[in-house]
């Protein structure tokens, strides 16, 4: 499973798609608010001032309208679904934690953003209609032609939904900066009330705005290329099993990494590091008052580019693992990791994607990523194997932690290959009734089309299928045995068929909408693949992107006979 920009992407200034967030310090502060505009050249000409409280937080009453109709909005738009021989998948999904005050605030409705930093900052590209993105309408049209006669839209919560996060770190150590550069420049937006952040996000950040000024931590500067913190990375963990279930939506805790400008922990200037995360931890650690940190981590990072992330980690406080519930299986993430950050609207996507693979099948998950959509198929449609491929190495660990806490009565030969999509990929479709594939923004690579337009003519018996021989040459190649050798494998009492199998199923999941209809019309060329059935989710409100799960079936689509 592949980053993508709309999952908070870079965080350069040209990026579109980025929400930032700060927390500002105690007493009041002046800051410029834009009226309830629809877009943001709108709100650019007219704003006005008004003075805020820090650290408020959403009042119960106001969330739970926000949520009682966002569920609506959920329930009516599954009663539409074109399919109507499918059961409609379970709002049951990950609880997203909030922390209620005392205090109550205006009541406002879940279709606004309603939020005073939307003038200036680049996260979200319009505040009203944050469940109706405009790259919709398109869409529809898009898949009308393909005869998806509706295209269904999941809605979002609209407030809150943020469960991970990458917010720069600038200005200086009495008056730090947390949050994500203004639209086409390199200065920083200090947004202390983002209204799409997880509370327990806001938190955090408010915390270690706290510890830098106390610790004396140096900001990162982007023109001397000084200073010691250039960026955090803020995720949150939902699932906390030693707590019961209705209890765990106000127990959210948050893994932090400091991203720090030297090589490695014995650089200089690293002792700092360690204050800033003694620190942290003592307040905001297990066994605190606020007990609101799962884990603090280092990462080193030294180039003078926008990558925000470097190679080399280091654990310093709290767990080593965070694990989330996801699609019916426990997943374990490390802070390399790429994962979702709107959690319930992923959910959602993997409950329908499960009722799309039929009990028994053989899957192959490419781009898996920590085998996320693997797991979760091989532990709810019990499936014969469940072979999944990625190119990131480090995500080799967590899969391995994840595959212990699958049930033994889960009956499925899985495995995890180090391998790229587009070396040799049909060696990977063959045997396969399904393959999934959720690449990152940029879509499918050429290569690995071809290769399943391949598979698709394979399938339908149209072209030969390679021999024992030309396969086994083909698995002799550098990249396949390093794939074979690095793997993670679980037996089970089924085995990988042998004979002349391949996919009639496709299940393309895509972040990417351009990149998506381009593979779109590449697949359907000359009838290898006909579009079945598709689904739009929004996984960034405010935002004018969508999230695609697509199923496409082998062969052109058969015309409906009529009676004479």
């Amino acid at each position: 499973m592949g980053d993508c920009c709309a999952c908070y992407g870079s965080l350069v200034s040209s990026s579109k798609w980025r929400i930032g967030f700060v927390v500002a310090a105690s007493g009041k502060k002046s800051v410029e608010v834009s009226r309830p505009l629809t877009s943001r050249k709108a709100a650019g000409k007219l704003k006005l001032h008004r003075t805020w409280t820090p650290g408020r937080r959403v009042s119960k009453e106001r969330y739970l309208s926000d949520r009682s109709m966002t569920t609506d909005q959920r329930s009516e738009g599954r009663e539409e679904d074109g399919n109507q021989n499918e059961e409609a998948p379970s709002s049951d999904g990950v609880q997203l934690g909030l922390e209620f005050p005392q205090e109550e605030e205006e009541v406002k409705t879940s279709s606004k953003l309603n939020c005073q930093h939307f003038s200036r900052c680049s996260g979200c590209a319009f505040e009203n209609g944050l469940n109706n993105p405009p790259v919709y309408n398109e869409a529809v049209t898009f898949f009308q032609k393909r005869r998806i006669a509706k295209l269904q839209l999941i809605p979002s919560a609209t407030h809150g939904w943020r469960c991970r996060a990458k917010l720069a770190v600038r200005g200086t150590s009495d008056d730090p900066f947390v949050g994500l550069f203004e639209e086409h420049s390199h200065s920083i937006v200090d947004i202390p009330e983002c209204r799409a952040h997880h509370p327990s996000i806001n938190a955090a950040v408010e915390l270690i705005k706290a510890v830098i000024r106390d610790v004396g931590v140096q900001p990162y500067d982007d023109e001397t290329c000084t200073g010691q913190l250039r960026y955090i990375q803020l995720v949150v963990n939902s699932y906390v099993t030693s707590v019961p279930v209705e209890q765990r939506k106000n127990t959210c805790k948050v893994q932090v990494s400091l991203v720090w400008n030297s090589r490695d922990e014995d650089s200089p200037g690293t002792e700092l590091l360690h204050k800033m995360a003694y620190s942290l931890w003592r307040r905001g650690g297990q066994g605190s008052r606020r007990d609101l940190l799962h884990s603090i981590w280092a990462n080193f990072q030294t180039t003078q580019t926008n990558i925000i992330l470097g190679q080399r980690w280091r654990r310093l406080f709290g767990h080593s693992e965070l694990w989330e519930r996801v699609g019916g299986a426990d997943v374990c993430y490390a802070p390399s990791s790429f994962g979702q950050a709107n959690y319930q609207s992923f959910e959602d996507l993997l409950q329908r994607l499960q009722r799309y693979v039929r009990k028994g099948s053989a899957v192959v998950d490419m781009f898996a990523g920590v085998g996320v959509i693997g797991l979760s198929l091989a532990a709810t449609r019990k499936c014969r194997f469940v072979k999944c491929v990625e190119v990131n190495k480090h995500c080799k660990e967590p899969f391995e932690r994840s595959l212990s806490r699958l049930p033994a009565s889960v009956d499925c030969q899985i495995s995890w290959h180090c391998a790229d999509a587009a070396e040799a990929p049909i060696t990977w479709l063959e045997g396969a009734d399904v393959v999934v594939v959720d690449p990152p923004r940029k879509g499918l690579q050429p290569v690995l089309i071809e290769a399943l337009r391949t598979a698709s003519l394979r399938a339908q018996g149209k072209t030969r299928s390679p021999s024992r021989n030309e396969i086994y040459k083909v698995e002799k190649r550098p990249w396949m045995l390093r794939a074979k050798d690095g793997g993670v494998q679980r037996e089970g009492e089924t085995t990988w068929r042998d004979d002349d199998v391949w996919p009639e199923q496709l299940i393309y999941v895509s972040c990417g909408w351009d990149s998506f209809k381009q593979d779109c019309e590449a697949l359907e060329e000359n009838g290898h693949w006909h579009l079945a059935n598709a689904h739009a989710y929004n996984f960034f409100p405010g935002t004018d992107s969508i999230e695609i799960l697509a199923v496409f079936r082998a062969g052109k689509r058969m015309k409906k006979k009529t009676r004479a």
